[in-house]
């Protein structure tokens, strides 16, 4: 990371692409250093990251699609395979949504989303929302508060983000489950003979 860190916006943007797509860190750690280093750019280490984030959710898409289904079988038997597809298609939006939020490298989604045949267009909506939240909340609070946001990008902004999205899991799955109840039409009285 030091390493990308010499690069400032490059470096950032190599490193958030790779979050995408393999690289094990996510890129919030250097956008957070970058920024830390240099808070009147942070609102621009944020679209940068956002940008190269999302053009490698397709890439990490694809690469699940053409290997993540043969890494999936190795790992999982045929029947927890199809439960784990059947699962996702289901919360794909939720589990994308939390994803982007987290501190959880991104590349585990989009691998995954292509293995289990999500569709990719949902997946860069939902990552597009997540990941533009995430991004310029460090972004803005980088550039509003200087090095002092550190603290609370540390102590307040993980907790605050996890727990946005928790509340929008519970918020889709709550809907979802109500656009699956059975619609009973009202029952007509008997006419009696």
């Amino acid at each position: 990371m030091g390493f990308l860190e010499d690069f400032g916006y490059w470096g950032l943007f190599v490193h958030a692409f790779a979050d995408a797509v393999i690289f094990p860190v996510p890129a919030f750690f250097l956008q957070v250093s970058l920024s830390l280093l240099h808070p009147n750019q942070a609102i621009w280490f944020a679209t940068v990251g956002y940008i190269a984030c999302l053009l490698g959710t397709p890439v990490g898409y694809m690469l699940g699609r053409l290997l993540g289904n043969s890494v999936l079988q190795k790992w999982l038997k045929p029947s927890a395979l199809t439960k784990a597809e059947n699962l996702f298609k289901k919360n794909g939006e939720a589990a994308i949504l939390i994803g982007a939020f987290t501190p959880i490298p991104f590349k585990v989604f989009t691998i995954l989303s292509g293995a289990l045949h999500f569709s990719l267009w949902k997946l860069m909506v939902y990552a597009a929302l997540g990941r533009a939240v995430k991004f310029y909340a460090v972004g803005i609070l980088f550039y509003v508060y200087g090095r002092a946001a550190e603290n609370m990008v540390h102590s307040y902004l993980t907790y605050g983000m996890l727990g946005v999205a928790i509340l929008l899991a519970i918020g889709i799955n709550v809907k979802r489950r109500i656009q699956e109840r059975p619609k009973t039409e009202p029952q007509k009285g008997k006419e009696l003979s």
